[in-house]
């Protein structure tokens, strides 16, 4: 799951920027979760196994920009990166080791650019109001795959672009049509805020 970090700070909890400085404006890694078929999902499947930030120490740089905490207060996204890996990860420890969830949630950063897939159909971050239809085709375009959307509220009440759903197979490396979409509301027209 990407997030927009702009639908993330404008709400009327704002946000705080990691301690080593804003991250891109771009969308973010949110998490890679693994799904039941009927849209449920398990969590902290293994409490013997915590995070290990040791065994992605190679992948902090990218972490950083990438996969980055908004959370306040601020911090250096460790304990979001340890928060994912403990519920959603280890629910995919039999096909994926640490090192391999948060390689994978990169790799499939850089295969899905969203920003680009929207910029290319001239949906573009500045505070304007974009049809949810013209958003998710945008994306099914670049992708071929059907994404999910969700959204927020900025401080005003407006939908707003928040969470983009794409979903994997079960290797965490392929791009699939979804079995089922998370429930949830969007306006039919929604804000897509700068950052």
């Amino acid at each position: 799951m990407k997030q927009w970090p702009g639908s993330y700070c404008d709400t009327s909890s704002g946000c705080c920027y990691p301690s080593y400085g804003k991250p891109p404006s771009d969308f973010d890694i949110h998490g890679l979760w693994p799904n039941y078929n009927n849209g449920s999902y398990p969590s902290n499947c293994d409490p013997n196994n915590p995070f290990d930030l040791s065994k992605i120490q190679d992948l902090v740089t990218s972490l950083r920009p990438n996969w980055a905490s908004l959370a306040c207060p601020s911090s250096d996204s460790t304990s979001f990166w340890q928060h994912e890996w403990e519920k959603h990860g280890t629910c995919s420890e039999t096909i994926l080791d640490e090192h391999s969830y948060f390689q994978d949630a990169l790799n499939l950063k850089s295969m899905t650019n969203l920003l680009s897939c929207l910029k290319s159909a001239n949906i573009s971050p500045n505070g304007g109001s974009y049809t949810l239809t013209s958003i998710k085709n945008a994306i099914s375009a670049c992708i071929g795959h059907v994404p999910w959307i969700e959204c927020n509220k900025d401080a005003s009440g407006r939908y707003q672009l928040y969470q983009v759903y794409i979903c994997v197979d079960h290797s965490g490396t392929t791009l699939i049509d979804c079995p089922v979409f998370p429930t949830g509301a969007c306006g039919s027209s929604i804000i897509f805020p700068t950052f």
